[in-house]
């Protein structure tokens, strides 16, 4: 009896047993590893939403970014840097959204200071959707690269939390595009490069706006992309161009291009008529 005791006692102890049951634990812990991952696989990532219109926002146009955030009285907050935080922009932002199903929030740069009980991340990154103002592109750009806001702006983009705006507003998602933010003359900004062509704001509402637009693709010190007029306005979902919208039926959204050396304007069809 105790022969057979100390036999096995020494197979548990022996290479072979230890090897196996090394084998064993690897086993298992593979197969736990590959399960979380499959079962990690099947999330869905969140989609990168960007809605650019070609000037200031409107009810329409706020009633269709709450549509976009797909929440119930979504948390929307109101970026005026590109005013330099200009009391009025502030107080039109609340006028506009008083009797919608929305809370509204305002986030200024230019006051900002270390007695802000919130650091920019956890405020913008606690939105459903960011609304961008216009006014000047180069400064704004500026500042939140000074302030690390570009950096908070990416995340949220990645988040999913849906990031719009018009004329300087819709500027700063694009690669570049032209601007009136310099003294004299229209000229070339660079954008946050969210999304990657180039825009123009304001396409037939400004006069310069159009053949500058032509000029700069065909020098090529803008490439390709969406123009659109004030009170139009195009959804990106994941970089791509998903859907026009527009408040009347005279405004529109273009993408041009070069075919054979000559500009190609095409027009978008217009998916919604926003009321």
């Amino acid at each position: 009896m105790l022969h057979q005791k100390l036999q096995h006692k020494l197979y548990n102890w022996s290479p072979i047993y230890l090897t196996m049951k090394k084998f064993s634990l690897i086993v298992l812990f593979m197969a736990t590893y590959f399960a979380a991952g499959a079962q990690g696989s099947t999330q869905t990532a969140p989609t990168r939403t960007i809605f650019a219109y070609g000037g200031g926002y409107s009810k329409e146009t706020l009633r269709y970014i709450i549509k976009l955030t797909k929440k119930e009285n979504p948390r929307i907050c109101f970026m005026p840097a590109a005013s330099g935080d200009n009391p009025s922009a502030i107080l039109n932002w609340y006028a506009a959204c008083e009797d919608l199903p929305m809370r509204p929030y305002v986030q200024n740069v230019f006051v900002a200071s270390y007695t802000s009980p919130k650091t920019f991340e956890e405020v913008l990154l606690s939105m459903d959707a960011i609304v961008v103002g216009g006014g000047n592109t180069l400064n704004m750009i500026a500042i939140w690269k000074a302030q690390g806001i570009d950096t908070v702006l990416r995340k949220a983009y990645d988040k999913g939390i849906v990031l719009c705006g018009g004329s300087a507003g819709s500027l700063c998602w694009f690669q570049g595009g032209t601007t009136d933010s310099r003294p004299k003359d229209l000229s070339i900004v660079q954008g946050l490069g969210f999304i990657p062509t180039s825009h123009c704001p304001h396409y037939h509402s400004e006069p310069l706006r159009r053949p500058l637009y032509f000029e700069n693709i065909v020098k090529g010190k803008l490439s390709p992309g969406y123009a659109i007029d004030d009170k139009a306005g195009i959804v990106f979902e994941n970089e791509k161009y998903v859907r026009s919208v527009s408040v009347d039926d005279k405004d529109n959204t273009y993408y041009v291009s070069l075919v054979n050396g000559q500009i190609d304007e095409k027009l978008l069809p217009v998916a919604e008529i926003l009321k």
